[in-house]
């Protein structure tokens, strides 16, 4: 045996998730079947990598979880074929998430400082199916392919014993007491291999499990079918391969492996040739960084974070799994999650309803904001956009200095012609030019999904399919915050903002809504203390059984007296929608059209700001429900939901 001392190197993220110095260690190497293996301490715990005589180009490798020394032909072919293969021992963890904070410092560690290819085939053996599958889930992106040797999927079969086999007792306590769960809260937990396994499915990550059907302890029908049967109905490439030659030992659970080259195949022809992926980091632009959010969570073990954006934030995706992300992470704080996605609306009405809908529920350490996609649709101008993001940051910093916000433009296929056309899209460049003016962290999603699109990685049409991203689309964005937040150091925190002169003196920086009774109705207009569609239309959550103030007649009229500096409405736009005229302290009649592209399928909630560079101070706004009809619309209706104002 020989020993080769090392100098220090930088591991790429901790347990912690820091970015910091790996201890200086020292590496062991030895032989294991005529191939160089390489011990080392890692994570206080133990790891090893066995290199090939000659790599393949690209450095494809295996990656084995839990008893790394069972059934170790595939491993010997493979080895002698160019493949590494590694192992990091988080035994007896059982796929719990802290074993997934491990297992992600060790891939960071193998891809970054041994320039392991990007994408790993996993291997797992029996309880190693938790681990494999856990970790699989978490990173879909970065898994080439799964063999499985009679694993567990659920362990309410094994430790558990609650189906038809055999079962292990002190493991399904130390299970219980790890997951914190009990008998019958165990019934309905959901972070099992059998479960979540859409984003799995939308990379088309191919399976692979050898069984024996004579299984008692793993049955394969509690097991390996379930799961093999889910999976292929959410469109998941999946084998299954009974083994039935020689001898099966312990109640058919160890069984002899038959032709292991073949198995060698199966991860050499999905590993070969080495897929290289674009990296994360080149679109990340931290600035101030989100240190301060994450110390805050690690140090008083408690933290509030919102989400604030349209239909991609409204839907279940990247949200979810960034909370997800968190709550293992920091596993012992008290997390309250503010969801304030909005489907169709854009920075503008983010600014306005900023205050009811995130302030009220909680003061964030951690903010995330996307209006990219509605800005571009809603078509807001690149004035209105500066002032609406700008008043988001402004009165987000307001109210905590220390507060760490993510600016993200989601990507679009109308961005792709710009980015075409040789230029960034202007709603891309005002997020990263309100994000670096306030020190907000910035993720260019929109550049990043457009440049993998190019470069092969996946498609927009099959993969990704829609501005409202598949299972695939959420994946990839929830990675690119994931690495921003794997990236933060948790001792770089930064002082309190110090708010900078504003971009625009006319920004939203104090945008609120006012009561729709502060309206005094001339004629017709009245407030229907819950209003519903009438016939019925889909509506937007919040828009629909709340109060609004409605005229639906021509010539129906109101005035409203306000302060500030910009004065405009919040609607909701059916297909009867109207247009209105309304004078601004007695000036010139001006007019505005309610109806939008959308309004005859559904009841939309639509922003309108009347003037927003008013002078500070005391003003009237009369309106009116004009004579003129858009010809698409089938009436003259007006229902607003809300004023809006900015002082």
């Amino acid at each position: 045996m020989k020993t080769i001392k090392l100098s220090t190197y930088l591991l790429y993220f901790l347990l912690s998730g820091t970015s910091t110095a790996f201890a200086q260690s020292t590496e062991k190497t030895t032989v294991w079947k005529g191939f160089e293996k390489v011990e080392f301490a890692f994570e206080n715990t133990t790891a090893w990598y066995i290199k090939p005589a000659q790599a393949l180009p690209g450095n494809p490798w295996v990656w084995r979880a839990h008893f790394p020394t069972w059934h170790t032909e595939m491993d010997s072919i493979l080895l002698s074929r160019g493949f590494h293969i590694a192992y990091v021992n988080t035994n007896d963890w059982f796929g719990h998430p802290k074993a997934m904070r491990v297992w992600d410092a060790f891939y960071s560690y193998l891809t970054g400082s041994k320039n392991f290819a990007p994408k790993v085939a996993l291997e797992g053996v029996s309880r190693g199916g938790l681990y494999v599958y856990g970790w699989a889930k978490r990173n879909p992106e970065k898994v080439i392919c799964i063999y499985a040797e009679a694993p567990v999927c659920d362990p309410k079969s094994w430790p558990g014993g609650q189906g038809k086999g055999t079962g292990s007792p002190k493991d399904w306590e130390r299970w219980l007491e790890l997951y914190g769960l009990t008998d019958q809260t165990a019934k309905d937990f959901k972070d099992i291999p059998l479960h979540n396994l859409e984003g799995m499915a939308a990379f088309k990550i191919p399976i692979l499990h050898v069984i024996s059907l004579k299984d008692k302890i793993v049955p394969p029908e509690e097991n390996t079918f379930p799961l093999v049967e889910a999976y292929t109905r959410l469109g998941g490439p999946a084998t299954i391969y009974s083994m039935s030659r020689g001898e099966q030992t312990l109640e058919g659970h160890h069984f002899p492996i038959e032709h292991p080259e073949r198995w060698a195949d199966f991860i050499q022809q999905h590993s070969v040739p080495v897929q290289q992926l674009l990296p994360h980091e080149p679109y990340l632009e931290p600035n101030r960084g989100v240190g301060n959010a994450l110390s805050v969570f690690e140090r008083k073990k408690a933290g509030t974070v919102a989400f604030l954006g349209g239909s991609i934030t409204h839907n279940p995706g990247w949200r979810n799994k960034v909370a997800q992300y968190l709550q293992e992470r920091f596993s012992d704080t008290q997390f309250t999650f503010i969801t304030a996605g909005i489907p169709s609306l854009g920075s503008t009405p983010h600014a306005f309803r900023f205050g009811k809908d995130v302030l009220e529920k909680g003061t964030p350490d951690l903010l995330f904001v996307e209006s990219a996609v509605n800005d571009r649709t809603n078509g807001f101008s690149k004035e209105a956009q500066i002032r609406a993001l700008e008043g988001i940051l402004q009165q987000a910093y307001e109210a905590n200095p220390a507060m760490s916000v993510v600016l993200m433009p989601f990507a679009d296929p109308d961005k792709f012609g710009d980015y075409n056309a040789g230029r960034e899209p202007v709603e891309v460049a005002v997020h990263r030019q309100v994000a670096a003016h306030y020190g907000a962290s910035f993720i260019n999603l929109s550049q990043e999904i457009y440049d993998r699109v190019q470069a092969r990685e996946f498609s927009w049409t099959y993969d990704f399919k829609d501005l409202h991203p598949s299972p695939y689309g959420q994946e990839l964005y929830f990675q690119s915050i994931k690495t921003l937040l794997q990236n933060a150091d948790l001792n770089s925190q930064t002082e309190s903002i110090q708010l900078p002169a504003p971009l625009d003196k006319f920004s939203y920086s104090k945008a609120h809504y006012v009561a729709l009774e502060e309206a005094e109705p001339t004629k017709g207009f009245k407030i229907d203390p819950q209003w519903k569609p009438y016939p019925p239309l889909a509506t937007r959550p919040g828009f629909v059984d709340v109060p609004m103030l409605i005229g639906e007649v021509i010539g129906d009229s109101f005035k409203l007296n306000f302060t500030g500096r910009a004065i405009g409405i919040a609607v909701v736009s059916g297909p009867d929608a109207g247009i209105l005229s309304y004078r601004i302290d007695g000036k010139k009649a001006q007019t505005i059209d309610l109806f939008t592209q959308w309004s005859q399928q559904l009841h939309l909630p639509w922003y309108l700001l009347l003037a927003d560079t008013l002078k500070p101070g005391n003003h009237t706004v009369d309106v009116t429900i004009s004579d003129k009809t858009n010809p698409a619309s089938s009436g003259n209706a007006c229902r607003i939901v809300y004023f809006l104002v900015n002082d």
